[in-house]
């Protein structure tokens, strides 16, 4: 070949390198959605279709040959149900479908929220904020498709924007991703902050993800178990209303909170029970929990508590309400703005700075959570 040709063949080496590393984006609108459903995305065995609740809330649907998560992408960029692995992941609620409210408890029952960003948890009578702040239900005014690949493989992803201005307080722009991988039962959920302002920002931010308890399950996590490390939350939240023996039970977990750790049925978490866990990471900074299923499967979920450093456990197993949040990776505690400002629980945006977190989670076989629960015991052995 003479130098020419070979320079042209070089050119397109680099050419197919720089397109296969290419990410695509296919940008949404409310009117692509319809109550019969359209195919977006065919790339087997990615796929990724629009449709319309019965309520009108729009869904997106993206699915792999192991499962399907659906999406509201216009409502909070909610993760509202997940199915992996041959099973729901999601937790039991009285909700069939979402509803178009910005109202927390309105809608309540996705697999995973965004809870934030200027208060979250739960508002005290001194507090201004709705429940778990603006995030959950938020109206996003931009969203988009994304195909392409990266150190984990194949995927097809949810993203948006949505910008929260409140003259003279707030001014940021949240930025949610969330990646299906081809061949895997996880995926990866990331979220980007943006302070639009020229002064700090406040932040508060939870991820709620929501997983379906099942009797008898355990749970396994990179944390040491005892009263100091993981803590039973003592104050009642002006929404629930615990019934006769709550009190007794909360205070049995918090001198042996190793009792929580088999779900067993006769364990009363009703209406709710919520802990305070001290996360230890690996080497590469992330930190692991599961609940390990009896057939030897797990669901799973991991986070990297230099980003979220705060570790929240909610576990609800009522008669309408069936869910086990195996952790709520956060930056403070839910007890609303005042109360984790004063505990200094509060992160700081800088000026046009942006703050960023991500997690994993899915289900892992059963070789899969045994190597992960011996990782798991590694990490808490070190100390």
């Amino acid at each position: 070949l003479t130098p020419s040709w070979h320079q042209s063949l070089r050119s397109l080496q680099i050419l197919s390198e720089v397109l296969n590393n290419m990410e695509t984006t296919i940008y949404l609108a409310p009117e692509f959605f319809t109550d019969r459903g359209k195919l977006l995305v065919d790339a087997p065995p990615l796929s990724a279709s629009a449709f319309r609740f019965e309520s009108g809330v729009c869904g997106v649907r993206l699915a792999n040959e192991l499962g399907s998560l659906v999406m509201l992408p216009f409502q909070g960029q909610q993760i509202w149900s997940a199915e992996m692995g041959g099973r729901n992941l999601t937790m039991k609620s009285m909700f069939t479908s979402p509803r178009p409210t910005r109202v927390y408890l309105e809608t309540y029952g996705g697999f995973f929220l965004h809870c934030g960003a200027t208060a979250m948890g739960v508002p005290s009578k001194e507090d201004t904020h709705p429940l778990h702040g603006e995030l959950p239900n938020a109206p996003y005014q931009r969203a988009w498709l994304v195909v392409g690949e990266d150190d984990h493989g194949l995927y097809l992803g949810l993203s948006g924007e949505y910008q929260h201005t409140v003259a003279f307080n707030h001014n940021y722009v949240a930025r949610p991703l969330v990646k299906l991988y081809a061949g895997s039962t996880l995926f990866r959920v990331e979220l980007t902050v943006t302070n639009l302002k020229h002064s700090e920002m406040e932040l508060m931010y939870l991820a709620h993800a929501n997983f379906r308890p099942v009797d008898n399950g355990r749970l396994v996590y990179s944390a040491l178990c005892d009263p100091q490390h993981v803590r039973v939350r003592r104050s009642i939240p002006s929404h629930i209303r615990p019934p006769a023996g709550y009190l007794e039970f909360l205070e049995e977990l918090a001198l042996r909170p190793e009792k929580h750790h088999l779900l067993s049925p006769e364990l009363r978490f009703d209406p709710e029970v919520v802990f305070f866990v001290d996360y230890l990471a690996d080497e590469e900074g992330w930190a692991h929990s599961m609940q390990l299923h009896p057939d030897g499967s797990a669901d799973y979920i991991a986070h990297r508590p230099d980003q979220l450093d705060k570790g929240i456990r909610w576990i609800s197993r009522t008669a309408d309400q069936d869910a086990l949040g195996i952790v709520l990776p956060a930056t403070a505690e839910p007890e609303g703005y005042l109360a984790e400002k004063a505990k200094g629980n509060l992160k700081i945006i800088p000026p046009l700075g942006e703050f960023r977190c991500e997690m994993v989670m899915g289900v892992l076989a059963p070789q899969e959570a045994e190597q992960m629960a011996a990782k798991i015991a590694g990490i808490v052995s070190k100390l």
